[in-house]
């Protein structure tokens, strides 16, 4: 996995998980996979991204859709 390379600062982007700590959030790499964009066309666009980020950003996005909160159990 590849998921050293996200990062999150509160102090950058808002706090939204950012590729590699660049300007560059998840969403906005998912966002143009979504739109039709290539990962070629996403790295000329964004010649510091690298393949390993997209990836990255679609395995952080596939981690967290996993994750699930349920809530506590209430006393009988």
């Amino acid at each position: 996995m590849h998921l050293d390379r996200i990062t999150v600062d509160p102090d950058r982007m808002g706090g939204l998980p950012c590729i590699r700590d660049l300007r560059v959030t998840v969403a906005m790499v998912l966002g143009q996979l979504a739109a039709g964009r290539t990962h070629d066309e996403l790295m000329s666009d964004y010649p510091y991204l690298e393949p390993e980020d997209i990836t990255a950003a679609l395995e952080f996005s596939a981690a967290r859709l996993g994750e699930r909160t349920l809530p506590a159990s209430r006393p009988a």
